[in-house]
């Protein structure tokens, strides 16, 4: 058990989602005592912490609540000395719709979880950014140096949250670090995210239907990702830092669809369906990371290869196909 987590107290917003859950059992198996804030909802549903190892349940706190909500932030804050701000509303297409919402609560939600970790001392706060702050790459491989670029409302919203992080590490010395990792895929994604999309319509239908095939993308396995953050909440020296997380490899979407397809052993035709193709200049047409400065500053790199990867989450999927729904486009 590490020595560094063991009894730590801290806290994990969007705890409830694909990447949180991940970090809270991670964090729990090393021994700390994790409060995990969840958006509230009337199910008094807590996401997939629902299915929490049982010997795992002594260990996390499950709190409800609403970004939004400066009050309930700072509760949530109070007494943990590490905070892992995940939680965000992150789907594109769904900004597309509603933006305000998206904006109010990545930006407003954010600055709430600063103000409260500013106010209360925290030792470390880890701040989710995402790649689609770069938007399509100007040069490759993409350094944390490259323009940020707005490319859609959710985009946008992130690129407000990261200048928030950086200017409370500026103006009040909050030590936080911020991670920005390119397209986690893994067991629990929701169909929003093109490997579960590819996944779920290939185990069930005879079609699969995707936006563009040419855009190309770095996907990184979600356990490496999870390492990631917990390498940059004990990381000397990485505060005020933004980290890629990235393997430093990309794949067409195409190409994915039929590695996808190859592993799942069905014959299944892809089609251009043009209702999921963003908007033309808001289309992110190539995502490719430099993750030299992670390696260097945080001692860390990506374990899992693409296809090892791949077979771990079809399994899963296969495994829960009633948590999907292939036959509907998922915004």
């Amino acid at each position: 058990m590490s020595s560094f987590w063991s009894h730590r107290r801290v806290l994990v917003t969007g705890a409830g989602g694909f990447i949180g859950s991940h970090l809270v059992e991670a964090l729990g198996r090393q021994g700390a005592s994790v409060r995990a804030f969840v958006r509230y909802n009337s199910r008094a549903d807590a996401g997939f912490l629902r299915d929490l190892q049982p010997e795992l349940n002594g260990q996390v706190e499950i709190v409800a609540g609403d970004l939004r909500d400066g009050d309930a932030i700072r509760q949530a804050v109070k007494g943990c000395g590490v905070v892992f701000h995940l939680g965000a509303l992150i789907a594109i297409p769904y900004s597309y719709l509603h933006p305000a919402e998206v904006a109010e609560t990545n930006f407003m939600g954010t600055l709430n979880v600063l103000m409260a970790c500013r106010d209360l001392d925290v030792e470390r706060l880890i701040h989710t950014s995402t790649s689609e702050v770069y938007g399509t790459a100007l040069r490759t491989p993409i350094d944390e140096g490259h323009p940020l670029q707005g490319q859609s409302p959710y985009s946008a919203s992130k690129i407000g949250a990261d200048k928030l992080v950086e200017s409370f590490y500026r103006s009040y010395g909050l030590p936080a670090v911020t991670i920005r990792p390119f397209n986690t895929y893994g067991p629990r994604q929701s169909a929003r995210a093109v490997i579960p999309t590819i996944i779920t319509q290939a185990l069930g239908q005879n079609t699969i239907r995707l936006g563009n095939l040419d855009a190309s993308r770095d996907f990184t396995f979600v356990d490496d990702t999870v390492s990631g953050f917990l390498k940059g909440a004990r990381a000397k020296g990485a505060a005020g830092g933004t980290y890629n997380l990235g393997t430093g490899s990309e794949i067409r979407i195409g190409d994915l669809a039929k590695r996808i397809i190859r592993e799942v052993g069905r014959p299944v035709k892809i089609v251009v369906d043009a209702k999921r193709m963003r908007p033309e200049k808001s289309e992110v047409f190539q995502l490719l990371s430099d993750n030299s400065l992670a390696r260097e500053k945080l001692g860390w790199q990506p374990q899992v290869d693409l296809d090892t990867g791949l077979r771990k989450t079809i399994d899963w999927i296969r495994e829960h196909q009633g948590l999907y729904q292939s036959d509907i486009y998922q915004v």
